[in-house]
């Protein structure tokens, strides 16, 4: 049994990272710095300039930005928060836009040089939005998180500064208490009553976006596609993911839990287990221990790679994912570290080159290692430690898994980068510059 301060803390971790978010949380967190720019300043910018780290001019320039009529990029996202975000609202800044909000973004691009720049950065992400108005010049900055404020500024006076040190877990809570034993014991043993609020809330809401992903034409359609040719449990899972991903990628406007910042890892990380365990006749119980379960492994991998990096997390939540059905059909905790293991054997280094369409595609493929992972070690199949970046044992995996995400992708991720910039601009829609 866990201790009570140990059950605190995981209740905690899961409350922090567990939060309702409407669209891609990168635009997301763009457009709440841009709303609270147009508050401190007291009115629409005449001109804004943005200084973005390279992980947010990626995660931005390929997504669509929800409520802003398919509009895609940093413009649109600051346009949107601009002209209607509520900064009150935090990741769900644009999700009263109206029809009228949305009509009017258009003009507000016609007539605002947006002038977007990379500067620089300790910070994966960084985003600090300068805007002037008449006499007027105000700037805020949001690093670290996806609506840490760290930095306001208006007239030459600064309002607010806090320190940045480049660590994204600053301010969080300690996650170095996570453990994937302690994660079994917590999932299987917590009052079920303590985790309906989130867990449950997720499940509701990340069915319900993978359902209109199916329902509706999104993207490039993975989850419909994936269906087209079987319909067996697996595929059913990896397909009700990827569906998530589909209508999420593309502008839906429906909110979704996120896991670890991310609306796909939140997607990723619950919707699967939910199918697979509705399919096999689970009761909701189950179900919900079950998604938690796979939360939690998500977050304790996620921890080391970060929460931007070139290390697609959407594949690290397909191995939560895994984790979490091999606990449906009876794995244990050496069953579920092989899986882990197994997948991790299998998927490691899929790259993120941003938010877009084809993150579904990785999501389903991170879904299908997992499921592998554990069929392998049903099998008596698995990969053995010193087997590519396999530790000794399932935590020094995952410390290795952060490592590689966080230090040796450093260079991968500039170069993807630079790719996106030097190569792919001909593909978006041009913007006014000043």
């Amino acid at each position: 049994m866990l201790n009570d301060s140990k059950i605190a803390a995981y209740t905690a971790i899961l409350q922090e990272e567990l939060l309702l978010a409407t669209g891609c949380t990168e635009p997301i967190a763009v457009a709440y710095c841009a709303a609270k720019l147009r508050e401190v300043l007291g009115g629409k910018p005449e001109k804004v300039l943005a200084e973005v780290s390279g992980n947010i001019l990626k995660n931005v320039k390929s997504v669509v930005v929800p409520n802003t009529a398919g509009r895609r990029g940093i413009d649109a996202a600051i346009a949107v928060g601009i002209v209607a975000g509520d900064a009150d609202a935090a990741l769900q800044v644009i999700a009263n836009v109206t029809e009228e909000d949305t009509a009017a973004i258009q003009g507000y691009l016609d007539s605002t040089p947006i002038r977007v720049t990379c500067p620089e950065t300790p910070c994966m992400l960084d985003i600090r939005l300068t805007g002037w108005l008449g006499e007027h010049r105000a700037c805020v900055r949001v690093a670290n998180n996806h609506t840490n404020i760290i930095y306001i500024e208006k007239d030459g006076q600064v309002l607010k500064e806090l320190p940045v040190t480049g660590n994204a877990e600053d301010h969080l809570q300690d996650k170095s208490v996570l453990n994937v034993r302690d994660i079994i014991t917590f999932a299987e043993t917590i009052p079920i009553d303590a985790i309906l609020p989130t867990v449950g809330r997720q499940i509701e809401k990340n069915t319900a976006i993978a359902a209109e992903g199916l329902r509706n034409s999104w993207g490039a359609n993975i989850g419909s596609t994936l269906l087209q040719n079987a319909q067996d449990w697996e595929t059913q899972a990896r397909a009700w993911a990827a569906a998530g991903s589909d209508a999420r990628m593309n502008g839906c406007e429906m909110p979704v839990v996120i896991v670890s910042g991310s609306g796909n890892q939140g997607i990723t990380a619950s919707v699967p287990v939910w199918k697979y365990g509705k399919l096999m006749g689970a009761d909701d119980e189950r179900i919900l221990r079950a998604v938690c379960l796979s939360d939690l492994i998500t977050i304790h991998q996620k921890t080391g790679i970060g929460r931007l990096s070139a290390y697609c997390g959407a594949v690290s939540a397909g191995v939560g994912a895994g984790c979490g059905i091999a606990w449906l059909r009876g794995a244990d905790y050496e069953g579920i570290c092989h899986t882990l293991e197994n997948a991790v054997a299998m998927i490691s280094g899929c790259i993120c080159d941003g938010a877009k369409a084809s993150c579904a595609s990785k999501i389903a493929m991170g879904v299908g290692c997992g499921l592998l992972g554990y069929d392998m070690y049903r099998n008596g199949d698995n990969f053995r430690p010193g087997d590519g970046i396999l530790g000794v044992d399932v935590e020094d995996t995952i410390r290795h898994v952060g490592v590689l995400a966080a230090q040796g992708m450093r260079e991968t991720d500039r170069v993807i980068l630079r790719i996106m910039t030097e190569c792919c601009l001909l593909y978006t829609s041009p913007s006014p510059r000043d």
